[in-house]
């Protein structure tokens, strides 16, 4: 596409005088390139499904594109993922991942991602009963699975101060934190600690504002090698490796529904919410 687009720019520029090629580029310009990045990105194709996903309709995690982009060129084949909040991340990491480790906390939820996960997701239902009493049933699961500490932990759930805290617990050596949605939560929890932190600005899947998805590392990071390849970002992609692909069901079109008004929620929540209404302008009144 990019290079078909070159050549006609090309022929047109040595066709057309300066005079009239310099605005009508621009024009052009400004038209293409957002079309071009909804359908690239799969973010049209995310919003009409209400599910992340890529542009040929394959499950991606609701993280910032930018952080996409730069998790889909790394290897985690031999990595084990625990997530504190599953969806469509969990089907990403699971196309990729050794291991993954979910703890949900909505049964509707849960139930629609144990018809979707492979055999390398082990999902927990782990409602939420207060916050000491969610955290402390949390680390008892992490503690009863067999695999001890973790290469990636995703903090994209509720409680998600108190699970920051918690993951540095289980975090591998090398290993990074992923904290979604990080510019709506300060987490002070790693003010404290002798951390590293790389946030990735955009916009998301399917979402009309802007947000941040931030990678949090003590010391040394696997995933900030410097041989790993800096490929064309033209010719990757975000889909996972695989050719496995979840069914769509009702209870999935259900999900994804309550998956994207909880993004909608956090969207909208400096602007005012309706449960019953969807988001609403403030008002005076």
């Amino acid at each position: 596409m990019a290079t078909k687009l070159h050549k006609y720019a090309a022929r047109l520029k040595r066709m057309l005088p300066p005079a009239i090629w310099r605005p009508a580029r621009a024009l052009v310009t400004g038209v293409i390139t957002p079309i071009r990045f909804s359908q690239k990105t799969g973010h049209w194709k995310s919003s009409l499904r209400m599910s992340a996903c890529s542009s040929s309709g394959a499950p991606i995690p609701f993280y910032t594109y930018p952080a996409i982009d730069f998790l889909v060129q790394r290897n985690f084949e031999d990595r084990n993922i625990l997530e504190f909040g599953g969806g469509q991340s969990t089907l990403w990491w699971s196309m990729r991942a050794r291991s993954v480790l979910t703890i949900e906390d909505n049964s509707d939820w849960y139930a629609w991602l144990s018809s979707q996960i492979g055999s390398n997701v082990t999902l927990h239902h782990l409602p939420f009963i207060g916050a000491i009493a969610t955290i402390t049933a949390v680390k008892k699961v992490i503690d009863a699975h067999p695999i001890r500490t973790f290469d990636v932990i995703i903090v994209d759930g509720h409680l998600r101060r108190a699970a920051t805290e918690l993951a540095f617990s289980y975090l591998a050596p090398g290993g990074a934190l992923l904290i979604d949605d990080s510019e709506k939560y300060g987490y002070d929890q790693i003010k404290d600690r002798k951390c590293r932190r790389i946030d990735f600005f955009g916009f998301a899947p399917g979402v009309i504002l802007r947000r941040c998805t931030s990678l949090v590392f003590v010391e040394d990071c696997f995933l900030l090698k410097a041989d790993i390849p800096i490929p064309d970002i033209e010719l990757s992609n975000s889909e996972a490796t695989c050719g496995r692909r979840p069914a769509v069901t009702s209870p999935m079109t259900a999900a994804r529904s309550m998956e994207t008004a909880r993004e909608l929620k956090r969207e909208w929540g400096e602007r005012g919410w309706s449960d019953q209404c969807g988001p609403r302008q403030n008002r005076k009144t």
